[in-house]
């Protein structure tokens, strides 16, 4: 079993900054591309920003610029840092990860989800 914790949520005004973390523990043999949706309120979830193992990112247009991905392999956590954040902005985040684990039989890949941190800009 695998489990993504995220920290780092808050209320912040607008053109502030919040750094977002998401740690993986559990039964791990690997953990390939790891990233960060958000979902606002009556909205889909949305691919916010990625990242793969080797550090290949890739970002939502909207947050091009403004927002950076990174990840520590040896810690398993990634992290979001957020600057210049506007109102639009304000969602819960969600972390994800593509995480192989040990099996008897060999290596099982699953994707897995963090429980949300709620992210609000507002002044």
């Amino acid at each position: 079993q695998v489990q993504l914790v995220e920290s780092g949520g808050g209320l912040v005004q607008p053109g502030g900054s919040l750094r977002l973390s998401c740690a993986a523990s559990g039964s791990i043999f690997s953990i390939n591309t790891m990233g960060w949706y958000r979902q606002a309120p009556g909205k889909q979830r949305e691919l916010v920003a990625a990242i793969t193992s080797g550090g290949s990112t890739n970002y939502a247009d909207s947050v091009k610029g403004r927002f950076t991905i990174s990840r520590d392999n040896a810690k398993n956590t990634v992290y979001l840092q957020m600057n210049s954040l506007k109102p639009e902005d304000m969602a819960v985040y969600y972390c994800n990860a593509d995480v192989s684990s040990p099996t008897p039989w060999g290596t099982r890949t699953d994707m897995c989800w963090g429980q949300g941190t709620q992210v609000a800009v507002s002044s």
